[in-house]
């Protein structure tokens, strides 16, 4: 046999046990995971207005129902004003032709027409008093503002961003595990999480398992969360989930 096919019968035998070698070796049961908040959003604005005040800054915690942003709405409450007014002429119009029409003054046509144009400024006031409660953002939930692109004085339009927030009170673990360990991973199951930016062990469980498989992967994502309440923890936090048991 000549020296090049000799080489490569030798690198034919080396992949196989190469192989066979990672095959026999036990899975060391290490995933990624990462701290995310379970509830967050990007609060937008609501009307077009001139920002009059913000009340948070980067960073800082707020409390439910707190207000967060307020905007200049001089414009509108004049608009409400205007309305009440409109809804009160057109209050005293109805009145004084229901009198008439029992008096057989005037027909039931002009009595249906004063009755329409007081629904058409009650609805007017409605729709002001409705724009009224933009302008004032409350906090949907408490928690901490992770940024804050809107400023003081700036005039937004409908669907800018005001700020970005979070709960960090409710925080989980996101990992995405091999599909193989549905054979015994569970909901309720219980796992060590070690994060990088604390160096920490922290102990964690299993709250739901994904729906669904990716079958290209072979994967299933994962939703956990740690056990207890730790003060030191940030979302955005990553480290190693890890499980002793875990069988490939």
């Amino acid at each position: 046999m000549r020296y090049r096919d000799l080489a490569a019968v030798l690198a034919v035998f080396m992949c196989i046990a190469d192989e066979a070698t990672a095959e026999t070796q036990p899975f060391s049961g290490e995933i990624r995971a990462q701290l995310i908040a379970k509830h967050s959003s990007t609060l937008s604005a609501e009307i077009s207005a001139v920002v009059k005040q913000i009340t948070v800054r980067e960073g800082e915690r707020f409390k439910k129902g707190e207000l967060l942003v307020a905007f200049d709405c001089s414009i509108q409450q004049a608009q409400l004003q205007k309305a009440q007014a409109t809804a009160e002429g057109a209050s005293k119009t109805f009145e004084a032709n229901s009198r008439l029409s029992q008096l057989e003054s005037i027909s039931n046509l002009e009595v249906d027409v004063a009755k329409a144009k007081l629904g058409e400024a009650k609805a007017d006031i409605a729709l002001t008093q409705a724009g009224l409660q933009k302008c004032r953002v409350s906090a949907p939930f408490s928690g901490r503002v992770v940024s804050l692109p809107a400023h003081e004085h700036q005039y937004l339009k409908v669907g800018d961003p005001l700020m970005e927030i979070i709960d960090d009170t409710q925080l989980e673990l996101k990992l995405i595990v091999p599909s193989l360990w549905l054979r015994w991973l569970k909901p309720g199951g219980a796992f060590q999480v070690h994060l990088d930016e604390l160096n920490q062990d922290y102990p964690a469980q299993i709250d739901t398992v994904g729906a669904s498989i990716d079958p290209v992967s072979q994967t299933v994502p994962i939703v956990a969360h740690i056990t207890g309440k730790h003060s030191e923890l940030l979302t955005g936090m990553s480290g190693k989930a890890l499980f002793p048991h875990a069988q490939p």
